[in-house]
């Protein structure tokens, strides 16, 4: 009943005694470490279970550790990330916080900053910030559907005013010409007369 309780830890790296040092750190502080090679399986790993967070190194092989990051929060932008890198520089700082991970972690890694950032990222998720976006997108639904409802109205209004609008070009058109061949009328009545 306990492990259902703990909060599961996902760390992504291709060395396993990363996984390892994250296991012996945040495991007794009660938290599950589930540790996955690469990119490709944390991310089949997060198709199939629930995790509360994830770490992810930078340098791995094939998929790197800031595109997994931007596809975890491309589909779950509640679940906090945390980079992990040996190989951090300002480019790849930035560009992790752009893609809203929680924290940006360089190698090496002492047992306090693990269980640190593990409490950081866990005390911003905790933040009331999710609520408002849940009503945005209800907000949003609400309107999708008043729009749905209306389209047909909109379309008949415009079926409606289509025959009108091209009559009243046809009509602007030939009172327009009936005004040149009225002009047109008059300057050849009047052509004589200005000659003599």
């Amino acid at each position: 009943m306990t492990t259902t309780a703990l909060k599961r830890i996902l760390v992504v790296d291709d060395d396993p005694v990363v996984g390892k040092s994250f296991d012996r750190v945040l495991s007794p502080k009660g938290y599950a470490v589930i540790a996955a090679a690469n990119g490709a399986e944390a991310l089949a790993r997060l198709e199939a279970e629930n995790y509360d967070m994830v770490y992810a190194d930078i340098k791995m092989p094939g998929m790197n550790g800031i595109e997994v990051a931007r596809r975890i929060k491309a589909s779950r932008p509640w679940l906090p990330v945390v980079i992990v890198t040996g190989y951090g520089t300002e480019a790849n700082e930035k560009e992790a916080r752009a893609i809203g991970v929680a924290d940006f972690l360089k190698k090496p890694l002492s047992p306090e900053t693990i269980e640190g950032s593990a409490h950081f990222a866990f005390s911003a998720v905790a933040l009331p910030a999710p609520a408002p976006a849940a009503s945005t997108s209800l907000s949003t639904w609400l309107m999708n559907i008043g729009l749905f409802f209306a389209a047909p109205f909109i379309g008949l209004a415009f079926i409606l005013a289509v025959p009108f609008l091209g009559a009243g070009l046809v009509a602007w058109s030939v009172y327009r010409l009936i005004q040149v061949k009225i002009r047109g009328v008059r300057d050849a009545k009047l052509g004589p007369a200005m000659r003599s």
